[in-house]
């Protein structure tokens, strides 16, 4: 993630990842989640967390789903169902149940099937927030398969040359094994920006820099400006003569795999309502995994050893910044932004819990 969109270090405060979990998984258990939902929910926010996906983590979903339960948007025990299915593909109706316990249930079918016959491809409609999209595509890598996950829903992103929003910033994700390098995950949204990010710039009181939003006629706004109230994001590329429309059409892919193909869903979806695809691909169904895997390491080296440009310090792949900051996190504990912290107190409080445990020192 961009430095910009950090929690400046004289807001932050750390806490160390299993306290935010123990407190996470209680108030998941509040919202009345059994106890294997409870806890995969709480992995996924805390994996984002722990990998400075800041954005999909507790500060900015934890309250959005709390939310949402206590409105009746979220169905928190969902019976979800398998509509059409063969040996490779399969459709689900969620039962509005939340994306991020409904969905890893999910890839676990398709990485069953990807066992079976190669290739597990599952479409889902009637869903909720699918939260970090890589955390369902990296299911598949101690399977030595590579995943693929997609999510779509909302109207917050504009179309190139559109005056108001018809799509969301919905993003694509690959999770790739290797050897001994880190593994390869590409989680990118089809906008310039996840909308998410936008909700961390107004937290911390941080200006827009060009390119990620729009103004309300739809004009890109190329300058550094104060963050309106509302979010209407541009596609990756900001404008037409920069790529936007290779983000517009990313975009329109993850609506047809995820909202198309499963309930014929677009547009302004009810509230809450998101569609999801996940897919699974055997690697020893193409090739020998050894050899893959081998390559892969090669590769990845290859790439990270690229000598880097005047004023950069190294070359990254997709991935590797987040494995190196989940070494730290893990070490020093996540920073998260005072005005969380207080909420956290706040909402302990008002359960009758034990308030979040700060890391030493903080």
């Amino acid at each position: 993630m961009l430095e910009h969109f950090h929690v400046p270090p004289e807001d932050e405060v750390r806490i160390m990842p299993d306290a935010l979990r123990f407190t996470v998984n209680e108030l998941f258990l509040k919202m009345g989640l059994s106890e294997r939902d409870a806890w995969q929910a709480t992995d996924v926010l805390l994996l984002s967390d722990t990998r400075g996906v800041d954005t999909h983590g507790v500060s900015n979903m934890l309250r959005n789903y709390m939310e949402s339960f206590a409105a009746g948007f979220i169905n928190p025990n969902p019976n979800w169902t398998i509509t059409r299915e063969t040996a490779t593909t399969a459709n689900v109706d969620c039962d509005r149940g939340l994306g991020i316990t409904v969905i890893p249930q999910v890839m676990e079918l398709a990485i069953e099937k990807a066992r079976e016959t190669g290739i597990g491809a599952i479409t889902m409609g009637n869903g909720r927030h699918a939260g970090m999209i890589a955390y369902h595509a990296m299911m598949a890598i101690p399977h030595d398969m590579i995943g693929y996950a997609i999510t779509a829903g909302g109207q917050s992103m504009l179309p190139t040359f559109g005056a108001e929003p018809r799509l969301a910033p919905n993003p694509h994700a690959w999770a790739v094994p290797a050897d001994k390098e880190p593994p390869f995950v590409l989680d990118i949204s089809s906008s310039s920006v996840a909308a998410n990010k936008i909700q961390l710039l107004r937290r911390m009181k941080s200006m827009t820099i060009p390119g990620l939003i729009a103004d309300d006629k739809g004009n890109p706004i190329m300058d550094e400006r104060e963050i309106p109230d509302y979010t209407w994001i541009l596609p990756n590329g900001a404008t037409r003569e920069l790529g936007s429309h290779k983000g517009y059409g990313m975009s329109a892919v993850a609506q047809v795999f995820g909202g198309i193909l499963s309930d014929g869903a677009f547009g302004a979806y009810e509230r809450g309502h998101m569609s999801h695809f996940v897919a699974a691909y055997s690697i020893e169904a193409f090739t020998d995994v050894a050899r893959f895997k081998k390559s892969m390491d090669e590769f990845l080296k290859y790439l990270r050893e690229t000598p880097p440009a005047p004023g950069h310090d190294r070359v990254f792949y997709a991935g590797l910044p987040e494995h190196e900051e989940s070494i730290d996190r893990h070490e020093r504990g996540i920073p998260l932004h005072r005005e969380v912290i207080d909420w956290f107190d706040q909402t302990t409080a008002e359960f009758n819990m034990a308030p979040l445990e700060r890391a030493e020192g903080q």
